[in-house]
């Protein structure tokens, strides 16, 4: 089985508000990219990825008129794919949605999130000191993960937790002492995310159920200067001790010139890209002897997709993020 977790940069554009998809030659949410090029490009993608189960991060909008679930299926109808149902969660107001695109003839999932003393469900507030001064702040997820009870068509059962954590980047900072107080607050916000998480993480493995948790968590160790303040990353508090990705436990190894990554931006101010492990697929122990093999399908860090310029070309237009795919063993 393949499953996949795949941050596509606001898909939500290439739909209208019936949840068609508009690919013509105006700009798509992807700078420089129309939306047809960039239809044509996630088609590629999807197509030559052929998973069994794809974790969408920044899935088209939910809200009054629009449905990610409607948006999605009519895409994988069209883009001939057998991930052709959807499932998904709580909606959020950011028009980024995470859902599950499945195949259903090898695997059913369906909305089933959780709650205990440590950690409320994702759509509720968790009380934290985040500041250590005594008083308990009020945490929300802006885009709650999606937590799914998962059965695999020989009758395997599962969890999966498709997760965003918050940005840490300073948006809306004038200067320099603004950028430092924004990305100070952001950085808190997204540890107790982390935490939340990983509260959740421990509820599962403690109670000795398989556990897949994929998606952005929009950090890694070593990112800024900012995570010297906190101790740890969002990515070791997730993973603690026993979940396993090898891009995440590549990083806490002393530095290297062949750092993974999974993403891609420009930086208008330098005129240069640079590159960022951002997005992960985590197992629970229960899985490790399952699991076969991690792959992020990066255009000019993957051999096969460098090699394949019309899969190297469709990836760049499609996201600013790549896919990162697990190959398992699940009957």
């Amino acid at each position: 089985m393949r499953l996949v977790s795949y941050n596509v940069e606001w898909f939500a554009s290439l739909f209208d508000d019936r949840d068609q998809l508009m690919l013509d030659q105006e700009p798509s949410g992807r700078h420089g990219v129309d939306r047809y090029t960039q239809g044509r490009a996630l088609v590629q993608v999807f197509q030559a990825m052929d998973a069994d189960a794809i974790m969408v991060v920044e899935a088209p909008n939910t809200g009054k008129e629009q449905s990610t679930v409607k948006a999605l299926e009519g895409f994988s109808k069209w883009a001939g794919i057998r991930t052709r149902k959807v499932v998904m969660g709580f909606a959020n107001d950011t028009q980024q949605e995470i859902a599950l695109m499945y195949d259903p003839d090898v695997l059913l999932a369906r909305h089933d999130p959780q709650q205990d003393e440590q950690a409320p469900r994702f759509d509720d507030v968790l009380k934290i000191d985040l500041d250590i001064d005594t008083k308990l702040d009020h945490v929300r997820f802006s885009k709650p993960p999606l937590e799914l009870a998962v059965t695999t068509a020989g009758g395997r059962q599962l969890h999966l937790i498709g997760a965003h954590l918050k940005s840490k980047a300073p948006h809306g900072a004038r200067n320099r002492d603004a950028v430092i107080r924004r990305s100070i607050a952001n950085r808190r916000k997204q540890l107790a995310q982390a935490i939340w998480l990983r509260r959740r993480i421990e509820s599962h493995v403690q109670s000795g159920q398989d556990l897949i948790v994929m998606g952005d968590l929009n950090d890694g160790p070593g990112l800024d200067e900012y995570e010297r303040l906190f101790g740890r990353s969002s990515v070791e508090i997730v993973m603690g001790d026993e979940m396993q990705d090898p891009h995440a436990r590549h990083l806490l190894q002393p530095r290297a010139a062949d750092q993974p990554s999974s993403s891609r931006f420009y930086n208008a101010s330098t005129k240069r890209y640079f590159r960022a492990l951002l997005d992960y697929v985590m197992v629970s122990p229960g899985l490790m002897d399952s699991a076969l093999q991690w792959r992020i399908w990066h255009p000019f860090e993957d051999a096969e997709c460098y090699a394949d310029e019309t899969l190297r070309e469709a990836l760049l237009a499609a996201s600013d993020h790549f896919p990162v795919s697990l190959d398992i063993e699940l009957t």
